[in-house]
């Protein structure tokens, strides 16, 4: 293995600048045009006689020729609502596991703790509880919002959801 090693940095080194090339085919030479009517793209350099294609700015995107595009046949669709609030999504089974591992206090849960444990990147437009997994301790946690089922499932195990 070192052998190789050692023939293969002698190569390296017995390297020249002046001796690098690209690989075949990396690269092409360009189109020369409007050379003569030898080198085959003389007079109107490939672009054929007249009309709106051999003018300079070519055809209009998306026109068609007169027939109607594509873009107005198809029809609109889609909305974005601009007051939907995004987020951010807090499962049972994540807030279980930062309690085990002693990240979270599982008697004051809010938004500020769960930012500041990792538990979330962002606070986003709030936070959403979910009931994804269980919960095993009894925690007393803050939220913007929560599923019926996270509420459920914080409530059986004596804890309590406080929702903003």
């Amino acid at each position: 293995m070192t052998r190789l090693l050692l023939g293969y940095i002698k190569k390296v080194k017995e390297m020249k600048l002046n001796e690098l090339k690209d690989n075949e085919g990396a690269t092409k030479n360009r189109k020369r045009v409007g050379r003569g009517i030898g080198s085959g793209k003389g007079k109107t350099c490939g672009l054929g006689h007249k009309g709106q294609k051999a003018r300079a700015g070519g055809a209009k995107m998306g026109f068609e020729g007169g027939q109607m595009p594509i873009y107005r046949q198809l029809p609109k669709h889609g909305f974005k609502n601009p007051f939907a609030k995004t987020y951010a999504v807090v499962n049972l089974d994540t807030i279980q596991k930062a309690i085990d591992s002693g990240k979270l206090d599982a008697k004051s849960i809010s938004i500020e703790t769960l930012l500041s444990s990792n538990v979330i990147s962002k606070k986003l437009d709030g936070i959403r509880l979910l009931a994804r997994g269980a919960v095993t301790s009894k925690i007393e946690i803050t939220v913007n919002s929560a599923s019926k089922a996270a509420v459920e499932a914080v409530e059986k195990a004596g804890g309590k959801v406080n929702l903003i």
